[in-house]
C-alpha cells in the first residue's frame, strides 16, 4: 500500500485517479489493504471533486425539457400540470415561474425531484 496523502493539487488529483484506476484494474478483494486504499483514495477524490468541480443544480426550465425529450413529451402533454397551453409555453420561455400545484404536480406524474422544480 502506498503512502496515502491529501490531494491538494492538480498534480496530486491527477496521481490519485492513475492510482485508483491501477487499483481498479487488479480488483482487489474487500478487507485487503489494495480494497482500503481504494476507499480512502475514492474519499479523497471525491471530496476534491466537491470543492473543485462542483456540480450546479441544474436550471428547472432544462429539467423539465429534458424529461420531455426523454418521454417523448410535446408542451400539450404538459397542459394538465400547468392548467393551460399558454401557462406551459411561459413557463417555457422563461417567464412563469412554476406554482406550487405545478410542482407537486411534477413531481408526482413525471417523477422530478423537489429540488429541482425549487431551485
Amino acid at each position: 500500500m502506498k503512502t496515502i496523502k491529501p490531494i491538494r493539487t492538480k498534480a496530486d488529483y491527477k496521481a490519485a485517479l492513475e492510482r485508483i484506476e491501477a487499483l481498479i484494474a487488479i480488483n482487489p478483494k474487500k478487507g485487503t489493504q489494495n480494497y482500503d486504499e481504494l476507499d480512502v483514495l475514492g474519499t479523497l477524490v471525491s471530496a476534491y471533486e466537491d470543492i473543485h468541480f462542483p456540480i450546479e443544480a441544474p436550471d428547472t426550465v432544462e429539467a423539465v425539457k429534458y424529461i420531455m425529450e426523454e418521454e417523448g413529451l410535446k408542451p400539450k402533454d404538459l397542459v394538465p400540470y400547468f392548467g393551460s397551453k399558454g401557462n406551459v409555453s411561459e413557463f417555457l420561455n422563461y417567464k412563469r415561474k412554476l406554482s406550487i400545484k405545478t410542482i407537486k404536480s411534477l413531481h408526482e406524474k413525471l417523477k422530478l425531484p423537489y429540488e429541482i422544480l425549487l431551485a
